[in-house]
């Protein structure tokens, strides 16, 4: 049973690759819809590590254990986005002295790989999630499932931006949005290997979901300076916090 729920969730967080068939679809502006899913996402990162997945962690490992891995998990993502943001510059500084567009294929496929990792750790974290409870499996899909959504549409046009067509561009992110599924299913047969493992990968995951609010998402939502909507988005954050600790609240088992 809980394979089949690790399968289900992380089939669903690999379809939100596709979300560049809606934006070809649609004709209304997206800046709405992102202004409101990041602030919303952002609430549901931060609720997920603070009110699900660390305490879930620590009431199997030691608190000390769990927050050494959360900063290794934030250490993790910070090293990666710069290894890929240092290759994306130079690609781009060379290209321009070269007196060729910055934006060509190459950084294209490099996207590619780093997110093919992000998304292989999102399926482990679900994995993990499902395995210590249906309450946490779910929350950790919602907070995973609403900020893949304004990313994939950030990778959606980036892909294009590098010469990708419309079909390769939404066949290789959907190919990459797998990476969460093979994550998943690896963690569940190799969970059983080390004791305790699920709560490593739940405190690991907190330290990812941390780095990815604090640092991807809230500086965006600093660029909006207007005091009202600036009110909306506090509201949404906790709103999406709000809702994360329902869920932890209401559906443990």
């Amino acid at each position: 049973m809980v394979l089949e729920q690790i399968i289900l969730a992380t089939v669903l967080v690999s379809l939100v690759s596709l979300v560049g068939i809606f934006l070809l679809g649609v004709k209304v502006k997206i800046e709405p819809i992102l202004f409101f899913l990041v602030s919303f996402a952002t609430g549901t990162l931060l609720g997920a590590a603070f009110f699900d997945l660390l305490p879930e962690a620590i009431r199997q490992i030691q608190t000390e254990t769990t927050l050494l891995l959360a900063f290794v998990g934030l250490m993790v993502f910070f090293a990666l986005e710069k290894i890929i943001l240092w290759h994306h510059h130079h690609d781009s500084h060379s290209r321009v002295k070269e007196g060729k567009p910055p934006h060509e294929k190459p950084v294209g496929y490099l996207n590619l790989i780093g997110d093919g990792l992000h998304n292989f750790f999102d399926g482990v974290a679900i994995a993990a999630a499902f395995i210590a409870s249906p309450a946490v499996g779910i929350a950790t899909t919602l907070a995973i499932t609403l900020h893949e959504i304004p990313q994939e549409i950030g990778d959606f046009s980036l892909l294009l931006s590098s010469g990708f067509t419309v079909k390769k561009a939404l066949l290789f992110n959907l190919l990459v949005g797998l990476t969460a599924v093979a994550g998943g299913i690896l963690f569940f047969y190799f969970s059983n290997l080390i004791a305790n493992i699920q709560s490593y990968a739940l405190a690991f995951t907190a330290g990812m979901f941390l780095y990815i609010a604090t640092v991807d998402l809230v500086p965006e939502l600093h660029k909006e300076t207007k005091i009202s909507n600036s009110i909306a988005q506090l509201l949404l954050i906790l709103l999406g916090a709000a809702t994360i600790w329902i869920i932890a609240t209401t559906l443990k088992v």
